[in-house]
């Protein structure tokens, strides 16, 4: 049996807190106890309660690829030379003497709802994707640019998988899933992240798909003297029958043909019951399994299906990729789904998404700012409206910054920073209203409460119910906890 490391302080009843949590183990890995609910009640009942513990039941990650610029969006520097201050001007929030972007209108009117933290910061400004959604102690090009590399952590939401399915909890849409599309899939070479890393692929995030083109072509480059393409970009406009998918089809065996045929649905439905029941008693592969369910089962397919929602709904998240992409995570969640991860991921061509080396200010002003500003406030007030964001946790945020110089390229740019740079947390247990952290002048090096990537993790471990004392097994069989190193920060939490 595993043993969970941790305090040796005894109770009234000769237990420690250690063998308290080693009742009822579910196997080599993962979580000590019969139930997860029960671990939360218990972890709460034998221990001083750390605040916001277990606030959370769900997750929203809205994953920023690329790395907005810290300038533009959350820690604006209004008196900064123009070098630095770049051509966006900032604006006043709702928080006094807190000022944001000017493409963030909408979000300023909410600051008071979110904590803002200026002050993340670690030694790698490269894509690590997965050092930011992963406990990966270290990366390098190598680790990122390979997700199979048998080093790799798992994500955050193949943990909360994990552990949800040891600890026996029933699942009425996949715990785990990602939109729009499989990660990195529409612009070539595989990178790291949202994997199952060390817990195998059979916890990688149930994706989606989308195959719809954008309605929009705009100019995209590559950079280092690429010369510009055109490229659909669903992520500046989609239409409004433009529909998430699951799975790749066969082709010779279309959803048309599918839903015509009400006697091979029959006979799926009851080899999809039948995939449960020996899934349940390990007789059967669980991505097999997995796969014939959301196949088969029309809970998933109906949580993406957003057309199912009011226009004047729709529109107020815009009608972008991004856009309608978290609408469908809040509808997983709500369908019973516990952690969605909504990607702006590259599209076409590397150096997109939010990798502004070139076009830097017009695509903050037109695209990307008004992008995010309309879509995460609508998914805060829409959660809200539901009675939801009490207890759902959304996070905004990605692998690295952006540097205070602005380069002199078309359009303007700003290369990789990761020394300083900023994120936005709300709902699930998290602080409103406040700013946590500070950088310097030039928004290049933090000044005051350094936060790692790493505490962001163990903070949202934290918030949902996932005691620090629980332990993985990785493929050395060493135990680590979920959020290797990290730390929770009351500072994030309420």
């Amino acid at each position: 049996m595993l043993r969970v490391l941790g305090s040796h302080k005894r109770f009234c009843d000769g237990l420690t807190r250690r063998d308290l949590l080693q009742i009822g183990a579910l196997g080599p890995l993962g979580l000590s106890l019969g139930g997860y609910a029960q671990a939360r009640e218990m972890a709460q009942a034998v221990r001083p309660a750390a605040a916001g513990f277990g606030r959370a039941k769900r997750c929203i990650l809205l994953y920023l690829w690329g790395s907005p610029s810290q300038h533009d969006t959350w820690d604006p520097k209004p008196d900064a030379p123009p070098e630095v201050r770049g051509e966006l001007a900032s604006i006043p929030t709702r928080l006094p003497g807190v000022r944001v972007g000017e493409s963030f209108p909408q979000t300023a009117r909410l600051l008071d709802r979110i904590t803002v933290v200026r002050s993340l910061t670690h030694p790698y400004p490269i894509h690590g994707t997965a050092y930011a959604t992963t406990s990966i102690p270290t990366t390098n090009l190598t680790l990122e640019n390979d997700p199979k590399d048998r080093r790799q952590w798992p994500f955050i939401g193949s943990v909360v998988d994990y552990l949800g399915e040891r600890a026996g909890s029933s699942a009425a849409v996949p715990r785990n899933v990602l939109l729009p599309f499989p990660f990195g899939s529409q612009r070539g070479p595989a990178r790291s992240g949202p994997f199952g890393g060390f817990l195998g692929p059979t916890y990688d995030p149930v994706p989606t798909n989308f195959t719809a083109k954008g309605t929009r072509e705009v100019p995209r480059n590559a950079g280092h003297g690429v010369a510009d393409r055109m490229i659909a970009d669903p992520y500046v406009g989609i239409r409004p029958s433009d529909r998430f998918e699951l799975g790749a089809m066969p082709d010779e065996l279309t959803v048309d043909r599918l839903d015509g045929r009400a006697s091979l649905l029959a006979q799926l439905d009851g080899q999809r019951r039948r995939a449960a029941s020996l899934a349940d008693g390990g007789a059967f592969d669980r991505h097999r399994a997995l796969a014939l369910s959301v196949l088969t089962s029309g809970r998933l397919r109906d949580a993406i299906d957003v057309q199912r929602e009011p226009a004047s709904l729709r529109e107020r998240y815009g009608m972008t990729l991004f856009g309608q992409s978290c609408l469908a995570a809040r509808r997983i969640l709500e369908a019973g789904g516990t952690f969605a991860t909504v990607c702006w991921d590259e599209y076409g061509l590397v150096n997109t998404g939010w990798d502004t080396h070139v076009y830097h200010h017009p695509r903050m002003k037109d695209e990307l700012g008004p992008g995010l500003d309309r879509a995460i406030t609508s998914l805060l007030l829409d959660l809200d409206a539901r009675g939801m964001l009490a207890d759902t946790a959304v996070l905004a945020f990605s692998e690295h910054g952006r540097a205070p110089q602005v380069q002199n390229v078309p359009g303007g740019g700003r290369d990789h920073w990761s020394r300083a740079y900023s994120a936005v947390f709300a709902g699930g247990g998290f602080a409103e209203g406040r700013v946590v952290g500070r950088t310097d002048k030039l928004g290049g090096d933090v000044a005051e409460t350094p936060v790692s990537p790493k505490d962001v993790l163990a903070t949202l471990y934290h918030l949902l119910g996932i005691d620090s004392e629980t332990m993985l097994t990785d493929r050395q069989g060493r135990p680590v906890p979920p959020a290797g190193e990290g730390r929770v920060r009351a500072e994030l939490v309420a």
